[in-house]
């Protein structure tokens, strides 16, 4: 018998559909080699700090979006929304959540996040009502894969990681929850996440 009792939800790419082929749509839209927005933001050294930065609060959105718009010879206007435009709610997580919920678990997100204006990732979702404990990482200045941001989310969720289960679509940062002694659950095939969920959690979330 299962003994998690907290469900702790990355957003970008497990409330919402992958994040990867929103971004080739938009290279593809935009006329770039395909890949170009990963060489230059995830593999690029100066990349890498910037988007690192954006995360934790440290750059706003409008800065970074004047950076990739260089960095990929594009306009910068509304970048970030062009580049995840594609983006949809992601169903079978999203009823999940609520099917957890209804179950009397505890479900919270923390998502790093892309900065919150000009473009908010997390319009429409409606987080404040449909979660218990909302972490966006920029507003403590932090960012996953950073323990402390573990560690605030569960004090928000007033539950020990022993007892929570996390679930992202970077790998990595499930290994890091795992190392403070989460439960962690690797999003690649909702269907499957779903089906994981309800064995830890010992509630049918496919029912919902």
């Amino acid at each position: 018998m299962s003994n998690r009792t907290g469900l702790i939800l990355d957003f970008g790419g497990v409330l919402t559909t992958p994040l990867l082929p929103a971004v080739l749509a938009f290279e593809q839209r935009e006329g770039l080699p395909q890949g170009a927005c990963l060489a230059a933001l995830y593999k690029d050294e100066e990349g890498v700090r910037i988007t690192s930065d954006l995360e934790r609060g440290a750059v706003s959105q409008t800065e970074w979006n004047n950076f990739a718009g260089k960095m990929l010879g594009v306009s910068p206007e509304g970048l970030m929304g062009r580049i995840f435009g594609d983006l949809r709610p992601e169903p079978l997580i999203i009823n999940a959540a609520a099917a957890a919920r209804k179950a009397g678990i505890k479900v919270g997100i923390l998502s790093n996040s892309v900065g919150l204006a000009p473009w908010d990732l997390y319009d429409g979702y409606d987080l404040e009502r449909l979660y218990d404990v909302v972490v966006i990482s920029e507003q403590h200045l932090l960012r996953k894969p950073d323990p402390e941001l573990f560690e605030i989310t569960l004090k928000l969720m007033d539950m020990p990681a022993s007892e929570c289960i996390f679930v992202d679509d970077t790998e990595a940062y499930v290994k890091a929850s795992e190392q403070l002694g989460f439960a962690g659950v690797h999003n690649v095939d909702p269907k499957a996440t779903v089906a994981t969920l309800s064995d830890l959690l010992g509630v049918d979330l496919s029912a919902a």
